[in-house]
């Protein structure tokens, strides 16, 4: 029975750390510029709450694809254990 191993991809700290970094400088970024914009409130309102919607709007299709992909393995797995199954089970030198 032959066994696989499936490696688990994890970024590391620093990794996250960047991530959370940018994402962080970016927001503050855009926040800053859009108070300083020289606009009435009402335009600076609406583009705070579009790059608000933005951002909820990127994390939520982050989720689904992620989510997605999750299903996508555990099928794959259980395919595979049914397989192995299958064969482990099979005597080749059985008469039919």
């Amino acid at each position: 029975m032959s066994e696989t191993t499936s490696v688990k991809q994890q970024g590391t700290a620093a990794f996250y750390g960047q991530a959370v970094l940018s994402f962080g400088l970016a927001m503050g970024a855009v926040a800053l510029g859009i108070f300083f914009l020289d606009a009435d409130g009402w335009v600076r309102a609406f583009l705070a709450i579009g790059v608000l919607y933005l951002v909820t709007s990127c994390f939520t299709l982050a989720k689904v694809i992620r989510d997605r992909q999750e299903a996508g393995q555990i099928v794959s797995r259980v395919d595979q254990a049914r397989l192995e199954k299958i064969l482990s089970e099979h005597d080749p030198f059985q008469k039919l």
